[in-house]
């Protein structure tokens, strides 16, 4: 028929890529590899979760020992026998002696020891006052003194007496001592020592006092007996 148009049929795209297969693998290719790229950026971009990387470890360094703490370490230790420090069974424990405390007797009572200030020990030389004389504002006194110990001794007395005057003093049958004044108390000394069992006698005389003896007398830092 010359009258009817021919139609040229252009070929469909499905057709031309089911006759091409590896237009297909091309693709998938391209597709796969573009794929990989971006998972291995992925990766790379984060850190494994849980994972800890341990802290480096700092090194220090140690001192060098000084030559003196070398030998004192080298040097074996003392043997216990020259070391100070007193063990427990070498030192003998504290007991309490009987007269320094209370010790309970048997009715259950403790008896206490005088304290030491009340014990004084005996006088190697002892006095005795008396009244030789007394007159109107005046008196002489005596004082026998007596060497109760086994060597020689010296002696010192003191005698208080208020508002008075020495008048005199002598040490009987003796070498006479020296004597000296401070207030109202006189200090008679010794002049010669006195024998283990001897005596002898310091005489004085007061006046212009109301007192008819004295108010102290010691010899040796004891009182005289007979004065009170």
């Amino acid at each position: 028929m010359s009258g009817s148009r021919r139609v040229r049929r252009t070929p469909d795209a499905s057709a031309a890529v089911a006759s091409s297969p590896w237009i297909i693998v091309s693709v998938g290719v391209v597709v796969m590899v573009v794929l990989l790229v971006i998972a291995i950026g992925a990766y790379r971009g984060r850190a494994p979760v849980g994972l800890v990387l341990p802290e480096p470890v700092a090194t220090v360094a140690l001192p060098t020992p000084t030559p003196s703490v070398r030998r004192a370490a080298a040097e074996p230790p003392a043997p216990l026998a020259a070391r100070s420090t007193p063990s427990a069974t070498s030192s003998p424990s504290p007991s309490r002696s009987a007269g320094r405390g209370p010790s309970p007797s048997a009715g259950g009572s403790a008896s206490v020891a005088p304290p030491e200030s009340a014990l004084v020990a005996p006088q190697p030389v002892t006095g005795t006052y008396r009244v030789v004389e007394d007159f109107s504002r005046s008196f002489i006194g005596e004082v026998l003194l007596r060497n109760v110990s086994g060597a020689d001794q010296d002696w010192t007395v003191r005698v208080t007496v208020p508002e008075a005057r020495l008048v005199t003093s002598w040490i009987e049958g003796a070498a006479q001592g020296g004597v000296s004044r401070s207030g109202d108390t006189w200090t008679f000394t010794s002049g010669a020592r006195l024998a283990p069992g001897d005596s002898v006698a310091l005489v004085f005389q007061y006046d212009r006092t109301r007192a008819g003896r004295p108010t102290s007398c010691t010899v040796g830092g004891a009182d005289c007996a007979g004065l009170g």
